[in-house]
Protein backbone atom coordinates (compact mmCIF):
# COMPACT_ATOMS: atom_id res chain seq x y z
CA UNK A 1 0.00 0.00 0.00
CA UNK A 2 2.83 2.47 1.10
CA UNK A 3 4.71 1.97 -2.67
CA UNK A 4 1.72 2.92 -4.44
CA UNK A 5 0.59 5.75 -2.70
CA UNK A 6 4.38 6.71 -3.34
CA UNK A 7 3.79 5.65 -7.09
CA UNK A 8 0.82 7.84 -7.08
CA UNK A 9 2.23 10.80 -5.36
CA UNK A 10 5.20 10.58 -8.27
CA UNK A 11 2.87 10.42 -10.66
CA UNK A 12 1.35 13.46 -9.58
CA UNK A 13 4.22 15.69 -9.20
CA UNK A 14 4.76 15.33 -12.89
CA UNK A 15 1.61 15.47 -14.00
CA UNK A 16 1.26 18.85 -11.97
CA UNK A 17 4.46 20.13 -13.87
CA UNK A 18 3.36 18.63 -17.23
CA UNK A 19 0.18 20.64 -16.48
CA UNK A 20 1.82 24.03 -15.57
CA UNK A 21 4.41 23.60 -18.22
CA UNK A 22 0.58 23.31 -20.93
CA UNK A 23 -0.71 26.66 -19.87
CA UNK A 24 3.01 28.25 -19.86
CA UNK A 25 3.46 26.93 -23.65
CA UNK A 26 0.08 29.10 -24.56
CA UNK A 27 1.22 32.08 -25.77
CA UNK A 28 -0.53 36.21 -23.97
CA UNK A 29 -2.83 36.73 -26.94
CA UNK A 30 -4.22 32.55 -26.71
CA UNK A 31 -4.16 33.01 -23.17
CA UNK A 32 -6.28 35.98 -22.99
CA UNK A 33 -8.40 34.94 -25.30
CA UNK A 34 -9.39 31.61 -23.51
CA UNK A 35 -9.76 33.51 -20.57
CA UNK A 36 -12.43 35.15 -21.82
CA UNK A 37 -14.37 32.44 -23.17
CA UNK A 38 -14.50 31.16 -19.96
CA UNK A 39 -15.27 34.40 -18.09
CA UNK A 40 -18.30 34.25 -21.12
CA UNK A 41 -19.64 31.03 -19.77
CA UNK A 42 -19.22 31.85 -16.37
CA UNK A 43 -21.41 34.93 -16.93
CA UNK A 44 -24.14 32.71 -18.78
CA UNK A 45 -23.86 29.44 -16.44
CA UNK A 46 -23.92 31.40 -13.15
CA UNK A 47 -25.84 33.97 -11.20
CA UNK A 48 -24.33 36.80 -9.59
CA UNK A 49 -23.21 35.04 -5.75
CA UNK A 50 -23.73 37.07 -2.28
CA UNK A 51 -19.72 36.61 -1.92
CA UNK A 52 -17.41 35.12 -5.06
CA UNK A 53 -13.95 34.22 -3.57
CA UNK A 54 -11.02 33.93 -6.58
CA UNK A 55 -7.57 33.09 -6.81
CA UNK A 56 -5.38 36.14 -8.23
CA UNK A 57 -3.83 34.58 -11.76
CA UNK A 58 -0.23 32.97 -11.70
CA UNK A 59 1.70 30.74 -13.47
CA UNK A 60 -0.89 31.16 -16.20
CA UNK A 61 -3.94 30.43 -14.56
CA UNK A 62 -6.80 31.78 -16.51
CA UNK A 63 -7.35 34.80 -15.26
CA UNK A 64 -11.41 35.33 -14.41
CA UNK A 65 -11.41 38.57 -12.92
CA UNK A 66 -13.33 40.20 -15.54
CA UNK A 67 -16.28 38.31 -13.89
CA UNK A 68 -15.40 39.24 -10.36
CA UNK A 69 -15.68 42.93 -11.58
CA UNK A 70 -19.05 41.63 -13.60
CA UNK A 71 -20.60 40.38 -10.60
CA UNK A 72 -19.55 43.42 -8.35
CA UNK A 73 -21.43 45.74 -10.24
CA UNK A 74 -24.16 43.94 -9.28
CA UNK A 75 -23.69 43.91 -5.28
CA UNK A 76 -21.36 40.96 -5.07
CA UNK A 77 -18.52 41.32 -2.37
CA UNK A 78 -14.98 39.51 -3.61
CA UNK A 79 -12.66 38.23 -1.44
CA UNK A 80 -8.98 36.28 -2.08
CA UNK A 81 -7.69 33.35 -0.06
CA UNK A 82 -5.35 33.78 2.74
CA UNK A 83 -3.25 31.03 4.11
CA UNK A 84 -3.16 31.35 7.98
CA UNK A 85 -1.71 28.76 8.87
CA UNK A 86 0.02 25.09 7.71
CA UNK A 87 -2.24 22.33 7.17
CA UNK A 88 -5.42 24.52 8.02
CA UNK A 89 -7.71 25.30 5.56
CA UNK A 90 -7.55 28.73 3.96
CA UNK A 91 -9.61 31.97 5.28
CA UNK A 92 -11.15 34.45 2.56
CA UNK A 93 -10.51 38.21 2.90
CA UNK A 94 -12.20 41.27 1.23
CA UNK A 95 -10.72 42.27 -2.18
CA UNK A 96 -11.38 45.08 -3.95
CA UNK A 97 -10.14 46.60 -6.88
CA UNK A 98 -8.06 49.64 -4.56
CA UNK A 99 -7.22 46.58 -2.12
CA UNK A 100 -3.44 47.05 -1.05
CA UNK A 101 -1.84 43.25 -2.26
CA UNK A 102 0.84 41.79 -0.75
CA UNK A 103 2.60 38.61 -1.34
CA UNK A 104 2.13 35.44 0.71
CA UNK A 105 4.83 32.69 1.44
CA UNK A 106 4.14 31.32 -2.04
CA UNK A 107 4.49 34.41 -3.91
CA UNK A 108 0.74 35.11 -4.27
CA UNK A 109 -1.09 38.24 -3.98
CA UNK A 110 -3.37 38.78 -0.97
CA UNK A 111 -5.04 41.24 0.28
CA UNK A 112 -3.13 43.50 3.36
CA UNK A 113 -6.14 43.83 5.18
CA UNK A 114 -9.80 43.48 4.82
CA UNK A 115 -12.80 41.69 6.38
CA UNK A 116 -12.88 38.09 6.62
CA UNK A 117 -15.90 36.77 4.14
CA UNK A 118 -17.30 33.32 3.71
CA UNK A 119 -17.76 32.84 0.21
CA UNK A 120 -20.87 30.86 -1.00
CA UNK A 121 -19.07 30.42 -4.52
CA UNK A 122 -15.24 29.91 -4.81
CA UNK A 123 -13.73 30.13 -8.41
CA UNK A 124 -10.51 27.54 -8.48
CA UNK A 125 -8.11 27.10 -10.40
CA UNK A 126 -7.40 24.12 -12.28
CA UNK A 127 -3.60 22.46 -12.77
CA UNK A 128 -5.48 19.56 -13.97
CA UNK A 129 -8.98 18.32 -13.80
CA UNK A 130 -11.61 15.39 -14.97
CA UNK A 131 -15.14 14.94 -15.73
CA UNK A 132 -15.87 13.70 -12.49
CA UNK A 133 -15.13 17.03 -11.01
CA UNK A 134 -11.71 16.33 -9.19
CA UNK A 135 -8.73 18.48 -9.58
CA UNK A 136 -5.24 18.58 -9.53
CA UNK A 137 -3.87 22.09 -7.28
CA UNK A 138 -0.53 22.40 -6.64
CA UNK A 139 0.29 19.50 -3.94
CA UNK A 140 -0.35 21.80 -0.94
CA UNK A 141 -4.39 20.40 0.03
CA UNK A 142 -5.26 23.81 1.02
CA UNK A 143 -8.63 23.78 -1.01
CA UNK A 144 -9.58 20.20 -0.54
CA UNK A 145 -9.22 21.17 3.61
CA UNK A 146 -11.30 24.05 3.31
CA UNK A 147 -13.82 22.88 1.04
CA UNK A 148 -14.25 19.92 3.53
CA UNK A 149 -14.46 22.66 6.65
CA UNK A 150 -16.55 25.35 5.36
CA UNK A 151 -20.73 25.13 6.40
CA UNK A 152 -22.13 25.97 4.43
CA UNK A 153 -20.35 24.76 1.80
CA UNK A 154 -19.35 26.87 -1.06
CA UNK A 155 -20.52 26.28 -4.56
CA UNK A 156 -17.06 24.88 -6.06
CA UNK A 157 -16.24 26.50 -9.62
CA UNK A 158 -13.01 25.19 -11.09
CA UNK A 159 -11.98 26.99 -14.13
CA UNK A 160 -9.15 25.61 -16.23
CA UNK A 161 -8.40 24.94 -20.17
CA UNK A 162 -9.53 22.17 -22.35
CA UNK A 163 -5.02 21.63 -22.30
CA UNK A 164 -5.12 20.66 -18.82
CA UNK A 165 -8.30 17.74 -18.71
CA UNK A 166 -7.25 14.59 -17.90
CA UNK A 167 -9.10 10.83 -18.06
CA UNK A 168 -8.77 10.87 -14.35
CA UNK A 169 -6.53 12.85 -11.87
CA UNK A 170 -6.38 9.06 -9.64
CA UNK A 171 -8.39 11.30 -6.91
CA UNK A 172 -7.46 10.09 -3.39
CA UNK A 173 -9.54 9.76 -0.41
CA UNK A 174 -8.73 13.43 0.52
CA UNK A 175 -10.05 15.30 -2.98
CA UNK A 176 -13.18 17.65 -3.01
CA UNK A 177 -15.33 17.04 -6.17
CA UNK A 178 -16.39 20.43 -7.59
CA UNK A 179 -19.84 21.01 -8.30
CA UNK A 180 -18.83 22.99 -12.00
CA UNK A 181 -16.26 22.61 -13.73
CA UNK A 182 -15.76 26.06 -17.12
CA UNK A 183 -13.39 25.72 -19.61
CA UNK A 184 -13.06 27.81 -23.23
CA UNK A 185 -15.98 25.13 -24.31
CA UNK A 186 -18.13 25.74 -22.06
CA UNK A 187 -19.76 24.78 -18.34
CA UNK A 188 -20.07 21.51 -17.31
CA UNK A 189 -21.12 19.99 -13.91
CA UNK A 190 -19.36 16.84 -13.49
CA UNK A 191 -20.76 13.27 -14.74
CA UNK A 192 -22.23 11.00 -11.82
CA UNK A 193 -19.20 9.12 -9.52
Amino acid sequence: MEQRDEDNMGWRRALRRDMVARRAALDDAEHDALSARIVDHLRQALAAPRVVAFCWPIKHEPDVRAIVEHWAGRGTRAALPVVVAEDAPLAFREWRPDSVLQPDRYGIPTPADGEWLHPDLILLPLNGFDGDGYRLGYGGGYFDRTLAALSPRPLAVGVGFEINRLPSIRPEPHDQRLDWVVTEAGAFTPRAA
